[in-house]
């Protein structure tokens, strides 16, 4: 994949490109499509699968009247007979498919892994719909369509639809949680940034979550920023609390020491508070985000949340 520079002037251009054939053929008001916030069979089972296993894959569709880029990455030991989980990873600003594959490493595991890229926004830097700087397109479109593509080419479980992300692309999971849990099971953004741009939410039914954060996070802070309508992360974590129907109040433990774990119970929300992690995804082992390891590795930790839930 080029680097990063070339790798969004080539997106821009792109993006430009498919904007102005669209022009040619534009859809009326009526029929201007939606995102599909409800379980969508699969018809890709038994068809051979148009990536090869065990590789990460560059891919194209269209979305919204442009030409949308992600990266696919199938386990080397895929069968098209069997249903497998999805998960969808979303980059953060200024970042590329590629570079949150090697940050969320989600295609070790035995699933169907998919980094979604977004497009140059206002600052010319790739984004996600729900923050300032993000481009006009329509990424849950944009997502909704991602899945009908997937599930129309390779065997994926329609009950195991998953999405993570970092920074702004945790802030989009937290938008994609508003406006699409009928279809993704469960959601864990890390370093969200849940700015007012993603506007109101208004979930079709309990989204599960489980969200990190550092305390140090200086980029999204953890008590928020007012100046940009960032809420602090306790604001946020309650607001969800009061959608999902929990109890007000989480209980809380330690597992490690620097970690500490609140869970609401009568609901499916969980916050990893990371003490003195900054804009990070939690990693004990260098990883593109920081040579300075954290206490706790996210990845595993998001994998077993998101298992746990399917929809039903």
């Amino acid at each position: 994949m080029p680097g990063p520079t070339k790798y969004l002037r080539r997106l821009a251009l792109m993006a430009a490109a498919a904007a102005g054939l669209s022009l040619l053929a534009a859809p009326t008001a009526s029929a201007t499509p939606s995102p599909v916030d409800h379980p969508v069979p699969t018809t890709g089972c038994r068809l051979p699968s148009p990536v090869p296993a065990g590789a990460t894959t560059l891919r194209t569709l269209t979305s919204g009247g442009l030409v949308r880029e992600y990266t696919v990455h199938v386990p080397a030991q895929y069968r098209s007979s069997r249903p497998y989980p999805l998960v969808l990873s979303f980059h953060g600003h200024k970042r590329t498919s590629k570079y949150q594959e090697e940050l969320s490493g989600f295609s070790a595991y035995d699933a169907i892994s998919v980094y979604p890229q977004g497009l140059p926004g206002t600052d010319g830097e790739s984004a996600w719909t729900g923050a300032p700087y993000s481009a006009a397109a329509d990424d849950v479109l944009f997502t909704s369509d991602l899945l009908n593509t997937l599930q129309r080419e390779l065997c994926v479980d329609p009950r195991r639809i998953y999405a993570t992300g970092k920074s702004n692309g945790g802030g989009f999971v937290g938008v994609l949680a508003c406006r699409m849990p009928g279809r993704i099971a469960a959601f864990a953004p890390v370093a969200g940034a849940f700015y007012p741009q993603g506007g109101e939410c208004h979930p079709s039914r309990p989204a599960p979550i489980l969200d990190f954060h550092g305390t140090a996070d200086a980029t999204i802070p953890y008590t928020g920023n007012p100046a940009k309508g960032l809420p602090t992360l306790p604001d946020w974590l309650a607001a969800w609390a009061d959608r999902n129907g929990c109890f007000p109040r989480p209980i809380q433990y330690s597992p490690k020491a620097d970690v500490t774990v609140q869970r609401w119970l009568g609901c499916s929300l969980q916050h990893y508070r990371v003490e003195g992690a900054g804009h990070v995804w939690p990693s004990t082992t260098p990883n593109n985000d920081s040579a300075t390891p954290t206490v706790i590795d996210a990845t595993p930790v998001i994998w077993k949340f998101l298992l746990a839930h399917r929809l039903r």
